[in-house]
């Protein structure tokens, strides 16, 4: 019976048996709003999965009562009812709702606003490392017709051809005419990260001309079977229809791979969020964000076509434009699908970094890499001296360093290559952010 006993526990330990959350009388036991990326299925599948976790029968979604709002309903085996409200409203609705007590967590797709923190101080700080969970990292694909010669456009083309400015194949350095623009509809999350990664840092709208599509599929179907189309479309709908590499200030050339996206380097890439305020007392919110950071809660973050936080060993085939040391690293490790980064002007790791320390330590151990089999790699911005450039990269190694030996790694060896090998552009500050990066090889 004990030898039955011990088995059991180490199948399924203690931890990982989530206590029973309290079902309340009435009313929903937890309120969502804002980001329509995340609410219109992710957030619903995100809850569905936990609901089910606590034994919840007969989950499913409906509609309520306004346009991009569901509720997530369950069952207890008392037969008590439980609801989830998903309101997806946009990112500065969840904000909002926080402020107006309407909602529990906010959902965004975009990190919180200066004035939105200021605004929202009595809920305590909205940029806490337990307040602010990346949940997820979104990618958009650039689509254009299979037969287009084009394989490469950098993101400020893309501005261009997408406000209408440059208007035909030839002035690209291609051929066939008119450019015909295809994009997704106002309501949709794929156009606001399109306008936020692309548009907007550039001061431009969206060409009239542009052919609009709330159907994911059909946008692509109609590129794939237009010789002069280009459109953008989340990673799950390039379907027949060709992606094509891009290119942000000096970085090298890069198609919308899950491993660049994972690591935050692909220039249309970015963060999704759940933000808990420090002062919530809401047991069902702080479940939903520790469920979605589970392996289980990444999973659904997959299958509804982002890209799940998990870390996986890829090899990175050497090319004559990476740095000699770099290619000698390349020949011989794997780099992990994560890259540390740091808090605006800051060597103090980021959110998303913080929890990343706890997964690139759970790699490591998982496959027996503690003792000298781990090297790090640091990158920054350019500086008007090239030393300093390459001495701050190699400090944000050591940074990374220090978090990893509290959890008993030794490390191979620090490498800082300063501005060398940028991601993204670094004549904005979103760019230099990019470029201020670690990044993780395995022996």
């Amino acid at each position: 019976m004990i030898l039955r006993v011990l088995l059991l526990l180490t199948l399924f330990p203690l931890s990982a048996v989530s206590a029973p959350l309290p079902i309340p009388d009435q009313g929903p036991a937890l309120r969502i709003q804002g980001s329509n990326t995340i609410g219109a299925a992710l957030g619903p599948a995100l809850v569905k999965g936990l609901m089910e976790q606590q034994g919840l029968q007969g989950v499913h979604a409906e509609p309520a009562e306004g346009a991009n709002e569901q509720r997530v309903i369950g069952k207890t085996r008392q037969g008590k009812t439980l609801t989830i409200e998903v309101d997806a409203h946009g990112s500065s609705t969840g904000f909002a709702a926080l402020h107006k007590a309407s909602a529990d967590l906010a959902a965004s797709s975009r990190p919180i606003k200066d004035s939105e923190l200021v605004d929202l101080e009595p809920l305590g700080d909205l940029k806490s490392p337990e307040a602010e969970q990346v949940i997820a990292i979104d990618g958009l694909a650039i689509i254009l017709n299979p037969r287009n010669p084009l394989n490469t456009l950098n993101t400020e083309q893309l501005a261009q051809i997408f406000n209408g400015e440059i208007s035909t194949w030839e002035a690209l350095g291609g051929i066939g005419g008119a450019i015909h623009l295809y994009a997704r509809d106002d309501r949709s999350g794929t156009y606001d990260t399109f306008k936020d990664l692309v548009l907007s840092r550039r001061g431009k709208a969206l060409a009239a001309s542009a052919k609009r599509f709330e159907s994911s599929e059909q946008l692509s179907d109609a590129v794939s079977q237009d010789p002069q189309g280009i459109g953008f479309i989340g990673l799950p709908y390039v379907r027949q229809a060709k992606a094509v590499a891009i290119v942000d200030g000096d970085s090298q050339p890069m198609l919308p791979l899950n491993s660049l996206i994972a690591t935050e380097d692909y220039p249309l890439s970015r963060r999704l969020f759940f933000y808990l305020p420090p002062t919530s007392h809401n047991p069902w919110a702080k479940a939903l964000v520790d469920f979605t950071q589970s392996s289980k809660g990444q999973a659904i973050v997959a299958a509804n076509g982002f890209i799940a936080q998990r870390v996986q060993a890829i090899s990175v085939e050497p090319r004559p434009s990476m740095p000699e040391d770099y290619q000698a690293i390349a020949r011989e490790a794997q780099r992990l699908t994560v890259n540390f980064r740091f808090e605006e002007g800051s060597a103090s790791l980021d959110n998303k970094a913080r929890q990343d320390v706890q997964r690139v330590v759970a790699y490591i151990k998982g496959h027996g890499k503690l003792d000298k089999q781990v090297t790090l790699v640091g990158f920054g911005d350019i500086k008007n001296d090239p030393q300093r450039a390459a001495l701050l990269s190699k400090l944000r190694a050591m940074a990374v360093r220090r978090e990893l030996v509290k959890s008993g790694v030794v490390l191979r060896d620090i490498r800082g290559f300063g501005a060398q090998m940028p991601v993204a552009a670094n004549t904005a500050d979103e760019g230099r952010i990019k470029n201020r990066r670690v990044e993780v090889w395995v022996y």
